[in-house]
């Protein structure tokens, strides 16, 4: 049997690039569908998003750090004097408000799992395979953050996200590591007409009997008006930040005196402390 895989990551919310991704992969008769983590956040999708992922054949997920982001903050594990956490706690009850059954699906979803297709055994996780967050695997960090990820996991290959920048090198032991990049967020990091790319990323990969045969690194184009149309019908948080990272690629999470301005103008930090004090 030959397995045809669409590795789906970094949705981030993203309905319409995924709309675009899931038409792209089944005209190229893929048949099954791994999510590597940041399904949701900070994009408008939630039900409609999952209804998505339902209608499709997935058969492995794990937990990115936006997804832990999501369930610790609504755990109440947050700082309310801490900006960027009040960026995430209000975008994680809007979650929670549109589909709280999704947030009860993310929390089942493993940190990294193992999985044999064909002859061979493919570590999946977002980042490393117990740290679904930190800057461990840019493309250009050293080598021997790479070479980690199988310190512990017997596997032939890896397949990651996390990065948002679609790669594929060697780890030591020649063993392969395979990026699709991002499905609802490119970035604007990487150098010259790279940076101003807005298309949505994936990648397929083909197994037969024998092994790898195929690494198919994909870019779809979508509608980025008609996302940012629905997210305003969706009464989005935050919906100038996230025109401009869809529109440019620059993202605000870490930039606290920008998210301090915007939580207070917004009222973003009062309507995540009096959803607090209404829990405890």
């Amino acid at each position: 049997m030959t397995h045809r895989i669409a590795l789906l990551s970094d949705v981030h919310g993203n309905v319409t690039a995924l709309e675009a991704v899931i038409q792209d992969a089944r005209a190229r008769e893929v048949n099954e569908f791994w999510l590597l983590g940041d399904i949701v956040m900070p994009g408008p999708g939630t039900a409609d998003l999952f209804a998505l992922i339902d209608a499709l054949n997935v058969t492995v997920c794990v937990r990115g750090n936006w997804d832990d982001c999501l369930l610790e903050s609504l755990a109440g594990q947050f700082d309310i004097d801490d900006p960027t956490q009040v960026y995430i706690t209000r975008l994680a009850h809007y979650v929670e408000d549109s589909a709280a059954d999704a947030v009860t699906r993310i929390s089942a979803w493993p940190l990294s799992q193992v999985v044999t297709v064909g002859p061979l055994r493919i570590l999946v996780c977002h980042n490393l395979p117990g740290k679904n967050y930190g800057g461990d695997l840019w493309t250009t960090s050293p080598q021997g953050n790479y070479d980690s990820i199988f310190a512990t996991v017997e596997a032939d290959m890896a397949v990651i996200g996390h990065t948002h920048a679609q790669a594929m090198r060697y780890a030591a032991g020649e063993r392969l590591i395979v990026n699709p990049g991002t499905v609802g967020q490119p970035p604007s990091y990487l150098a010259g007409a790279l940076a101003t790319d807005r298309r949505a990323h994936y990648a397929i990969l083909v197994i037969d009997e024998t092994g790898l045969a195929e690494v198919d690194f994909r870019k779809v184009a979508y509608d980025i008006d008609a996302e940012l149309a629905r997210a305003e019908s969706a009464g989005l948080p935050y919906l100038d930040l996230y025109r401009e990272s869809l529109e440019t690629g620059a993202t605000h999470q870490h930039d606290t005196d920008l998210l301090r301005d915007v939580n207070d103008r917004l009222g973003h930090r009062d309507a995540v402390a009096r959803r607090t004090r209404v829990v405890e």
